[in-house]
């Protein structure tokens, strides 16, 4: 079964946003169990600035309705986000 790749992009100058909703997200993380691989992007400064959320779920539809229920999202925190159908190879 294929996983599914979600690239968020922050909007610029939102770091408080993510800071505000970090909780949630991750106990949204903990309590779906979809998540097979996440972590933040960071600027050249280390601020995060964006995410990579690795989904083990049956298909793209899952993917998306993971994504807009994500606390990040509802809270407006991403000016972009990509889902990407992916092949682990390693690891």
């Amino acid at each position: 079964m294929p996983l599914f790749a979600l690239i968020c992009r922050d909007k610029p100058g939102h770091l408080d946003t993510r800071t505000a909703n970090r909780e949630a997200h991750l106990a949204y993380v903990a309590e779906t169990g979809v998540v097979t691989l996440a972590g933040p992007f960071l600027d050249d400064d280390g601020a995060m600035c964006g995410s990579l959320v690795v989904l083990d779920v049956a298909d793209r539809a899952t993917a998306e309705a993971w994504a807009e229920n994500d606390p990040y999202a509802r809270a407006g925190l991403f000016e972009n986000v990509t889902i990407q159908t992916w092949k682990r190879v390693v690891g």
